[in-house]
């Protein structure tokens, strides 16, 4: 059996400023520290102690310091891809919400969703930030692991869940998972039928304290 954990990273300095994330290097605020330890030990907690636990990682200092946490406590170093960043936002990235919010093109509400252009310039297309995700995902299933934990960010967490579905790209348009900051998420395939399950989406229990 292979169960995968995915953490959308906690709060970070781009959440209480007020300015736009996606590939902008913002940190963990100390309540977002906290969260990603209480993450660390509610993992530990869950996973057996004899298990093999890899550990994989966008490569943005938000998730780093997460995955960090996470690798404290199980004595392992984690794979920073890349390919686990957020959307990126092109030239918005760094600069307030409401700058973004004035140039910021909706996607239709029928017609071509993922190839739609945001009109901001460097802006990814949900086409380009899902075949990254989905890239990156297929390298990391191809390793025989029972226990992977995968730290990425809020809305890169969708294209995850969708990868691990193995839905076609083309298909998730409409698709947005909610996930909160500091949540885990937790995927798993049987050993027999290789069915995949989502057990939990976005749990914050551990959180609650």
């Amino acid at each position: 059996m292979r169960t995968v954990h995915v953490i959308a990273h906690p709060e970070a300095t781009h959440h209480v400023e007020g300015v736009v994330g996606g590939w902008h290097d913002s940190h963990l605020t100390p309540a977002g520290r906290l969260a990603a330890a209480s993450a660390a030990r509610t993992l530990r907690a869950a996973i057996p102690r004899a298990a093999e636990v890899e550990l994989f990682s966008s490569d943005l200092l938000r998730a780093r310091q997460t995955a960090d946490a996470v690798g404290g406590v199980f004595g392992v170093e984690p794979i920073l891809d890349p390919r686990l960043r957020e959307k990126s936002y092109g030239e918005a990235e760094g600069r307030p919400q409401e700058w973004l919010d004035r140039r910021f093109v909706p996607p239709p509400a029928v017609g071509d969703r993922m190839g739609h252009h945001e009109g901001v310039s460097g802006s990814e297309t949900k086409t380009a930030f899902a075949q990254r995700i989905y890239a990156a995902l297929d390298e990391i299933l191809r390793r025989p692991c029972e226990h992977q934990i995968i730290v990425t960010h809020g809305f890169a967490l969708t294209f995850v869940v969708m990868s691990w579905f193995r839905m076609p790209i083309e298909s998730l348009g409409y698709v947005n998972l909610r996930a909160p900051s500091g949540s885990i998420t937790t995927l798993r395939e049987d050993n027999f039928f290789h069915n995949r399950q989502l057990v939990g989406l976005g749990d914050t229990r551990h959180l609650e304290s």
